[in-house]
């Protein structure tokens, strides 16, 4: 999972969502999400560890359970609970 190409135009999150994942990162609190990129859903406990924003989109970066690390683009993430 990288930054996309901009196939859609991004779609600011609300303040206090963003708010609750700086709050896990702080806290190191693993996170479980359920996001999509293109017609491909995910499903994973991640540990978050930065909030990033590039050309005007907003990404967070996390740790999957195998080590690899993520940028999943705040807009696509349709759920998220305390893992």
């Amino acid at each position: 999972m990288t930054e996309p190409l901009n196939q859609d135009p991004y779609s600011p999150i609300a303040c206090a969502r963003y708010s609750e994942y700086e709050v896990a990162i702080l806290h190191r609190q693993k996170l479980h999400l359920r996001w999509h990129e293109g017609n491909v859903h995910y499903d994973q406990v991640v540990l978050p560890l930065d909030l990033k924003t590039i050309n005007h989109e907003e990404f967070l970066v996390c740790r999957e359970s195998q080590g690899e690390t993520l940028s999943i683009r705040l807009d696509r993430i349709q759920r998220v609970e305390p893992a």
